[in-house]
């Protein structure tokens, strides 16, 4: 529900329903719709951690890359789900979010600009990239890239459009 309509527009009732749980339960459990938020958000990140891990175990950069963005445009197309990333619909909709959250968020994108890094490291030390290029520059294009393809597709942007971009963008590197 929170990753459909955001913090703001997930009402008590609407999170009730979807729960299948009593208010007190909910209060009980989470004290507040701010915790629940929180742990919906944690859970969530733990989960897609699948993604960093094609990362960490590319047998090189160029097809690691791709298959990273492969299977992130994917599920951030898939109709089934509510549509971009819910980890930067928080970024971009929560309009005050806790420190708890901030943490959450910058945690979630240095994890994933790490992971980034980490594989053009290996890319440099194999000779697979040039050792003078600025692999914390291209780690935090890549991280953008990643957030960007998120918002394009809660947009409703073509999904081919987003690969010919990554492709254009491996080509180079």
């Amino acid at each position: 529900m929170f990753w459909k309509k955001g913090y703001e527009a997930a009402s008590i009732p609407n999170l009730l329903e979807v729960m299948g749980i009593s208010r007190s339960s909910l209060y009980d459990t989470f004290s507040d719709k701010q915790t629940l938020y929180r742990d919906a958000l944690e859970h969530y990140k733990k989960g897609s951690s699948n993604k960093q891990t094609i990362l960490e175990q590319a047998s090189n950069v160029r097809d690691g890359i791709l298959q990273f963005f492969e299977y992130h445009i994917a599920s951030a197309y898939d109709t089934s789900l509510p549509g971009g990333c819910f980890v930067t619909n928080t970024a971009t909709t929560l309009e005050s979010p806790d420190e708890q959250i901030n943490v959450l968020i910058q945690t979630s994108f240095s994890d994933l600009e790490q992971a980034f890094c980490e594989l053009l490291e290996k890319g440099q030390q194999s000779g697979e990239i040039d050792k003078t290029t600025d692999i914390k520059t291209l780690s935090y294009l890549l991280l953008n890239l990643h957030q960007s393809i998120n918002i394009m597709a809660k947009t409703g942007q073509n999904p081919e459009r987003a690969k010919e971009m990554i492709s254009f963008v491996i080509a180079g590197i």
